[in-house]
């Protein structure tokens, strides 16, 4: 069991620990450097072991976070390990780029800092490769199905390397030319240095899942034709449209999407050859979108050599402690600090462009922005006469994304999209028969760690489908959500 006085002991959250800035902004190396041991333990101590883990109400995966901290607590790293395996396919992601809703949860975030669990977790991650325990779970037998699946990103991946465990032969399609889907080319380095995500696709080789790069399905294979190969398809193509401002001037040289700037620049450190990338260095940079991406697009700037950076959001700033109506153990709506922030570049909300307005040669040279309005009618939108202008000679939109690439996906084989999403029946199976969809594709753009665990419930349906029974875990239903209020 727990300390039962750990967190009496240790009251203070001690975080891990990173580079300095001036360093890490030369490079695109891991902001964080590893934690001592000592401390890991100490802090995983300050779980309380609780009757009821509320952490697991934040966890779509259900990980089984007290069981593994008191484990690390104990030195016991390789049954921790194996805890967390059980649950989580690729605890070495989640330990490094999920935001931990399961630390919002925890019950000694009451009158506490809570429990350091994401930390504990990637310090886990790091013990099973330094000690070779990434072995390849091979399956005693194939039970003659086949099962393709179409992206690689961590749904996809969660999906197959569970199906290929269960006897299944498993493709995994891309259209790019590496494997990792968002995880490879949306992430940048210093979130998740590649090589982390290298060692996990080489146990999952080695367990017999088999990898296709290069292939666009609807382009270079049809649809309807993988389906007539396959005794199941899912789909696990992300959610990749962006949201687009239209707004006038948008056709301007030097306005983005933020992923095509970060794709680019992720081919780079990767040592690609990028004709005309997307640069920063020397530009005046304004990203408008104050989530994820654009905190990815603030460190990937200032690794450029931008000359300023300038990240303006359209609503309110929002706060850095819980809000008394959002109460444990929900999910708070806080402004979460990331190391980017920490790199430097200014930051500005309420702020609605209006307007992107160019030189004589057809170049962005500033955005018209205005404040905010907050409208009787729930609206929002720029509040007349308060525009002004803002230098920029490259602006980057870091606004969301809408949904999947429906086109080909409906045509071809017939698949139902609604709201850009593709359409679900009670489980994870589309109206196609044999046609199942998990990850982005079907819930929107969420977390990673949402992605891991629809992917794997994914691959129990499509396991029960083919089999009649599974014994694969369902971590998830389709409309399931984290705890969120208003």
């Amino acid at each position: 069991m727990a300390d039962p006085r750990g967190f009496l002991k240790n009251r203070e959250r001690v975080e891990r620990p990173t580079r300095p800035v001036p360093v890490r902004i030369m490079d695109f190396k891991d902001v964080y450097v590893r934690q001592d041991e000592a401390i890991v333990r100490t802090q995983a101590g300050r779980c309380m072991d609780c009757g009821i883990p509320f952490c697991h109400s934040g966890c779509p995966l259900g990980n089984l976070i007290p069981e593994w901290n008191d484990l690390v607590r104990r030195g016991r790293w390789d049954e921790a390990a194996a805890r967390l395996h059980s649950t989580n396919n690729f605890p070495e992601v989640t330990g490094r780029i999920c935001p931990a809703p399961c630390e919002d949860s925890c019950t000694l975030g009451i009158n506490q800092p809570a429990v350091t669990i994401k930390q504990t977790e990637v310090a886990i991650a790091e013990q099973i490769f330094d000690n070779d325990w990434l072995e390849p779970v091979v399956p005693a037998r194939l039970n003659g199905h086949t099962v393709a699946v179409v992206g690689s990103g961590p749904a996809g991946l969660a999906a197959a390397q569970q199906l290929t465990r269960a006897g299944f032969t498993v493709v995994v399609y891309e259209r790019d030319e590496r494997l990792g889907g968002l995880l490879r080319l949306g992430i940048p380095d210093f979130k998740l240095e590649k090589d982390v995500l290298d060692r996990r696709l080489a146990q999952m080789e080695a367990e017999g899942t088999r990898f296709r790069t290069g292939v666009e399905i609807g382009v270079d294979l049809p649809w309807d034709q993988l389906k007539a190969r396959f005794d199941a398809v899912i789909v696990a193509t992300g959610a990749p449209v962006a949201r687009e401002l239209p707004v006038p001037g948008r056709g301007l040289d030097g306005i983005h999407l933020a992923m095509d700037y970060l794709v680019q620049s992720n081919r780079a450190v990767a040592g690609d050859e990028v004709p005309d990338q997307i640069s920063a260095e020397g530009r005046h940079v304004v990203i408008l979108g104050g989530g994820d991406t654009g905190a990815d697009c603030i460190g990937t700037a200032h690794r450029q050599g931008a000359a300023s950076v300038t990240t303006l959001a359209i609503g309110q700033q929002l706060p850095v402690e819980r809000p008394v109506h959002q109460p444990w153990p929900t999910i708070p709506k806080v402004h979460q600090q990331t190391t980017a922030d920490a790199e430097g570049g200014a930051r500005e909300h309420l702020a609605s462009t209006v307007e992107f307005l160019g030189d004589e040669h057809g170049r962005v040279r500033a955005l018209r922005v205005a404040e905010t309005e907050y409208r009787e009618d729930g609206t929002r939108g720029p509040k007349a006469g308060t525009e002004r202008e803002v230098q920029a000679d490259l602006v980057l939109l870091a606004l969301g994304f809408t949904g999947i690439e429906e086109e080909l996906l409906t045509q071809q084989l017939g698949v139902h999209v609604t709201r850009g999403l593709v359409a679900r029946k009670d489980g994870y199976e589309t109206d196609e028969p044999g046609v199942f969809a998990c990850g982005d594709a079907g819930r929107g753009a969420s977390l990673v760690v949402w992605a891991i665990a629809e992917g794997r419930a994914c691959a129990q349906e499509v396991d029960e489908s083919l089999e009649r029974w599974s014994r694969l875990p369902h971590p998830v239903d389709p409309d399931d959500r984290g705890l969120v209020l208003g």
